[in-house]
Parts: structure tokens; sequence; C-alpha cells
């Protein structure tokens, strides 16, 4: 049986998220929703754009590869698909599949459409009734992936007819009702209001669920505690660090238990050697520290934990709990993320506080347009260069020619982080 996933979903109309359709109230704390999906255990998001118009529907597109921008879940977006040209939107938006709406009269056309351009793997279909489906079942099952089941009672007659794996619809939360219809052959997940609650403890359900012989996607150590080397009072170290930025941001103990709970749980917890007491980093403060990965070294005696951290490690307010320079030489810094942040960010502080004399601050005043003609002709001379067997000269271009890009970078407001994103979409 396949790993099934339990799915938030957000409604959005006029560039804010909305309780549901039939509930337009705002969620105030949207930013703090989408990072307690990211990081509690949420497998993947739907988004639902409620849009009545075009206008709408382009700001709606806007927030939506905001948020896609911030969170590292698959989504899963649609709403007003209409044409090619929508479903292209929001994949550049940053979505990893596109839902069309199954109502539509054209919905076999646009999946047709879709897949032929993006490919199957990148189109679902909505469903609130088996008839659309079943006049063009062929159709759907060669150019759809999955199957949005907008209402529970369609589960059977679906899955009587077809192989394409759906995620359907639930009202009820209760680990029982859940593990019924996720034990069915060809469910893939569930979604409904109960997983949007920002209160729900999603790794606490899935364990419930594992209970039930339903296979969810948990952490499940590759070594059990025992084989740790452990010190004299039975606890071994956790070097603990941002899986994004990789600062070290502390340094912690674990005993068995709290191993244990870490894994259950999905957050941080340690033993706490003066109080003699476990301690889930948090859970007074709120700054939680998220389990991304738990790697052990080669003697078995030392944890090295990534983690994604809310607020700030140290009990001092500090982000990292080492602070305290005690010796430091001068060393050139040769990382190439560190290099492009660096650059980019005197590159900002030239926009932001003009320095006389600039070769930067003069292509700000010059504007686009001399910015544009210098990109162009830099790269112009990476393809001159490209042709000279010296790689001294080509080196000498390239990085003359990312200093422009970056120049262009901050005109229009575009960081590094967006970048990275981009390219670890594709």
């Amino acid at each position: 049986m396949k790993q099934k996933n339990l799915v938030a979903s957000i409604y959005i109309k006029d560039g804010r998220a909305v309780n549901g359709p039939d509930d337009p109230t705002w969620i105030e704390d949207i930013d703090a929703r989408l990072q307690h999906y990211n990081d509690n255990g949420i497998d993947r998001l739907l988004i639902f754009d409620l849009s009545e118009s075009d206008d709408e529907h382009e700001k709606n597109l806007s927030v939506i590869k905001e948020w896609n921008k911030r969170i590292e879940l698959p989504v899963c977006a649609g709403g007003r698909i209409q044409r090619l040209e929508d479903i292209k939107k929001l994949l550049y938006a940053g979505c990893k599949q596109v839902m069309i709406n199954g109502s539509r009269s054209d919905a076999a056309t646009l999946a047709k459409e879709g897949s032929s351009r993006f490919g199957k793997e990148k189109l679902a279909l909505s469903l609130c009734n088996v008839d659309i489906f079943f006049k063009h079942q062929a159709v759907m099952e060669k150019h759809i992936s999955q199957l949005i089941l907008l209402e529970e009672k369609m589960v059977d007659a679906v899955s009587n007819v077809t192989e394409i794996p759906g995620i359907v619809m639930r009202t009820s939360g209760a680990p029982d009702d859940l593990a019924q219809i996720l034990g069915k052959r060809n469910i893939r997940g569930v979604f409904g209001s109960f997983l949007n609650d920002p209160k729900l403890n999603v790794m606490e359900l899935k364990q419930e669920l594992s209970e039930r012989g339903i296979d969810t996607k948990q952490f499940i150590p590759a070594l059990d505690f025992s084989s740790f080397k452990c010190n004299s009072d039975g606890l071994i170290p956790v070097i603990v660090q941002d899986y994004q930025t990789q600062e070290v941001l502390m340094l912690a103990y674990m005993n068995q238990e709290a191993f244990d709970q870490t894994i259950a749980l999905g957050k941080m917890t340690y033993y706490s050697r003066s109080r003699k007491q476990l301690w889930v980093k948090g859970e007074t403060s709120g700054h939680y520290q998220y389990v991304k990965s738990l790697h052990l070294d080669c003697d078995n005696d030392t944890i090295l934990a990534k983690i994604s951290q809310v607020g700030y490690a140290c009990h001092t307010g500090a982000p990292s709990c080492f602070f305290q320079e005690l010796v430091k030489k001068d060393y050139i810094v040769k990382n190439p993320l560190k290099v492009f942040e660096s650059v980019y960010g005197v590159i900002a502080d030239r926009k932001e506080h003009p320095k006389e004399g600039s070769y930067t601050n003069y292509l700000f005043d010059k504007g686009m347009d001399k910015i544009l003609k210098k990109v162009g002709e830099e790269a112009t001379e990476i393809i001159i260069a490209a042709k000279n067997p010296d790689p001294e000269e080509i080196k000498y271009e390239i990085s003359d020619f990312l200093y422009h890009v970056m120049v262009l970078m901050v005109e229009k407001g575009v960081t590094w982080e967006d970048i990275s994103r981009e390219l670890a979409q594709r």
C-alpha cells in the first residue's frame, strides 16, 4: 500500500486567504498558518482560487506565487482555469500540479492540451459528481494523474471504474473514519477543514492512523537508539543546525525517551541535564524546532539535527547560541551562495544609500534601459570569450555578466532566494 497523504487546503478570494467558498472571513494569520503546514506534518497543500474575474485571478496568482516562495510543500492549485495559459501561469507560480474543474464543458480539452504541453503528472481533476468523469473517462485516464473528489459519496463509484488515484474531502477527522476511507485501494489522501486547524497535532494523528494500519509519511529512524554510543548518563549530544542557512544554532542532549518523542512529534525534544526532565524546545517560548533531518556521525556518538527554527534558538534571544566570538582570522569566503549574497547585499545597499562615484549608482541613475544594455553587452562578451582557448577570459566575462545581472535583480526586486527556489522546482 502506498503512503497516504494528509492534505491542507486554502481558499483565496481577492488576494486574501478565506475560510471557504461559503465563508469569506479572512484568515489573518496566513503566514503562520503556512509555516505550520510546512513544518508540522502536512504532506500537501490544495489552493482553491475563488476569483470571479481575470483581474482578481491575476491578483490571486501573485499571492499564490508568494506563498510558494515560503513553503516547500507540493502545491496543487485550481480555479478559473479557462485556457492553457492559465495552467502555465500556475505552474510558473511554483505549483507542482494544476487542478482542472471537472464541471467545465471543456475540461477534457484542457486536460488534453495541458498534458501535451506540461505532462500528465502536472494535472489533477476536481469532481463534484461522477457524470463528467464517466462522459470523458478515456481522455481523463490518458491525461490526468490525480482526482480531487469534493464529495465523499463518489469514492466507491469512481474507485470501481478507474485506477486514477484520488484525494477526497472529509468532514470528520476521527481516526477510525479516516482509516476506513484511506484504506480504500486508490484513495491516496484526505483533505478538509479539520486538517486546516493549526491546533491539530498532525504527527499525532499520523501515529493513530499508523496504529490502524494506514501508512503515512512519518519519521522512521534507520537505526534504533540502542545502536547509539551514549555517555555514562545515557545521553547523546545533538548539534542543531538551520536546514536552510546551515548555521549551527545550539548543542543539547537526548536520552532514548527524548529521541523517541522527537521522532514521534517531529519537534526537537531534549533531555535537560539541569532539570533532569524532557524538554520540548519551544514549549514555553513558542520557538519550536521542527525536524527536517537527523544524521548520526561515524562513531555513532553524536547526532546532527537539521531543523526549521521558529523564532530564536538561544534563550538570550540571539538566533544562535554561538554568538560570542573568541578568535577570528580574516579569510576569503568562497562559498558560491555566500559570495552571491554578499555582492547582492552591497548592490542593494548602494541603491538604498547612494555613494558618489559608484559605478553601481551610475547604472541605477541611468535606469532600466542602461542596465539591460549592459547585461546584453556582457552576454555578448561571454560568447566572444568562449571562442578563446584561455579559460581566464571567460571567467572574467561571466563574473562581469553576473554583476550586471545582480544589478538588474536588485532593480526588479528579485533575490537569490527567488532564483534558488525557481531552479529547485525545475
